[in-house]
C-alpha cells in the first residue's frame, strides 16, 4: 500500500487526499500553515505540496529530504525546479475544477486528466485514480495552464457575464447553462472550427454592432474580445 502526506489541506489537497483515500492509499494527516513540516517526507512513498504556487518552494525547501520519498507539486504553471532541493521530483496538475474538496474528490476519481512530470510514481497516482495523464515539460507548462485558465475560469467568468445579461430580462441562468453545454457536445464531436455558430461565424456584423449597441458600457469589451476570436476560428477579419 502506497503512503502519502499532503501539505496544504485547501480545496486541492483536500480533493487528492479524499481521492486517494477511496482508491485504497494510505493517507497521512494533512498538514497546515502552523505545522512544522522538516519531518514531512519521512516515512511515505509520497509527499504532495498543495499550496499555492507562490509557496511551493518555500515550503518544499523547509522540508529534509528522505530517500526514496517523491516530492510533488499540484501546480500546472510551474517546472520542477521550484521543488529543490529533493532529489525525485514531480509534477501532478489535476485538470479539473476543485470547487471544493468533497465534489472535487469526486471529480478526481472521476477519469480526471492530469499534466504530469518528473518522477513515474506520479503515473501510479492517475492509474489509482482511474485517471488519464498527457506530459507536459517544464518549458510548456506556463502555455499549458494559460491554456487551462481559458476552458476553466474564462468560461466560468463568461456564464458570470451570460447572468448579468439575462437576469434583468427574467430569462434564467439555467435555460443559458443547456445552450452551453450543446455547444460543448458539438465541440466534442466536430472539434471547434466546426462547431462554431452565431454571426461572427457567418460574417454577420450588422447583427454583432446591434448586440454592442444593446450592451452597458462596461459589458462591450468583453463581448467584443470574444467576437473576435470567434472571427479568428471561422477565418474572417474584423471589417
Amino acid at each position: 500500500m502506497r503512503r502519502v502526506r499532503i501539505i496544504g489541506p485547501g480545496r486541492a489537497g483536500g480533493s487528492l487526499a479524499g481521492a486517494l483515500r477511496r482508491c485504497g492509499w494510505a493517507v497521512e494527516p494533512l498538514l497546515g500553515r502552523d505545522d512544522d513540516c522538516t519531518s514531512a517526507a519521512d516515512g511515505i512513498d509520497l509527499l504532495v505540496v498543495a499550496t499555492p504556487d507562490a509557496a511551493i518552494a518555500d515550503v518544499a525547501a523547509t522540508v529534509a529530504p528522505s530517500r526514496g520519498t517523491v516530492v510533488a507539486h499540484l501546480s500546472g504553471a510551474l517546472g520542477l525546479d521550484v521543488l529543490s532541493p529533493h532529489h525525485r521530483r514531480a509534477g501532478l496538475h489535476p485538470l479539473v475544477s476543485l470547487a471544493d474538496a468533497e465534489r472535487g474528490a469526486d471529480l478526481l476519481a472521476d477519469g480526471a486528466w492530469f499534466a504530469v512530470a518528473g518522477d513515474p510514481l506520479v503515473g501510479e497516482v492517475v492509474e489509482a485514480l482511474g485517471g488519464r495523464s498527457v506530459t507536459v515539460d517544464d518549458t510548456d507548462r506556463t502555455a499549458y495552464h494559460a491554456a487551462a485558465v481559458v476552458a476553466s475560469n474564462h468560461l466560468v467568468a463568461l456564464l458570470g457575464q451570460v447572468e448579468r445579461l439575462a437576469g434583468p430580462l427574467g430569462v434564467p441562468l439555467e435555460a443559458f447553462l443547456d445552450l452551453a453545454d450543446g455547444s460543448l457536445a458539438n465541440v466534442r464531436a466536430l472539434g471547434p472550427a466546426d462547431a462554431l455558430t452565431g454571426p461572427a461565424a457567418r460574417g454577420d456584423e450588422a447583427t454583432i454592432q446591434r448586440h454592442l449597441a444593446a450592451l452597458a458600457a462596461d459589458e462591450r469589451p468583453g463581448y467584443e474580445a470574444v467576437a473576435e476570436l470567434a472571427r479568428r476560428l471561422a477565418g474572417r477579419s474584423r471589417p
